[in-house]
This record gives structure tokens, sequence and C-alpha cells, in this order.
């Protein structure tokens, strides 16, 4: 028996315009797990929302989280659930790189 490979979403405002950010995000993880993410999906929403959700777990709120999630941060989370063994090379660091513009 397969087992199916993972889903992350990104859902987030339309109304704050955070697509960009959205899709960044989505980019920057799929060129990370490229072979271990089977989709991801960005979802629009309203209300200030962004959340991150792998296989419908919340890894990142912008309600109970605070802000937004640093990359590194949220490639470590994906980590940690996907492909625990996996070094993330200069992701480790605890020196984030900055967000898009």
């Amino acid at each position: 028996m397969t087992s199916r490979a993972p889903r992350l979403e990104i859902e987030y405002c339309t109304r704050c315009r955070w697509l960009l950010r959205a899709a960044w995000i989505a980019q920057e993880l799929l060129t990370t797990f490229q072979s271990e993410l089977g989709e991801v999906a960005l979802l629009p929403g309203t209300g200030g929302i962004f959340t991150v959700r792998l296989d419908g777990e919340t890894l990142w709120s912008r309600s109970t989280d605070g802000g937004f999630p640093e990359l590194a941060h949220l490639k470590r989370l994906v980590r940690d659930r996907i492909a625990p063994d996996r070094d993330l090379g200069h992701s480790e660091s605890t020196t984030v790189a900055p967000g898009p513009p």
C-alpha cells in the first residue's frame, strides 16, 4: 500500500493582499521539500487570516502565533513532521534571511 504524500495549505487574506507572501512561502517550501510534499494549496480567505496547515494540522496561525512565520522556522516545522532526519543546511541556523520585499 502506498502512503499519500502530505498536503500543505496556506490560507491567506485576500483583502490584506497577502497572496504574494503566501505564494513566496509556497515556492520556498516546494523547493525545499520537492520530493516530500504531495501538494501545496493556496486558499483565499478574509479577516486577516494567514494560516499554514500540513494535512489539517495547523503549523502557524497569524491569529494565535502573531504575525508571519520566519521562513527558516516554518521549514523546520514542516521538516520535523515529514522528514525529521533531513538536514536543512542554512535553514538550521538561527540567522534568518529577510522575506519578500
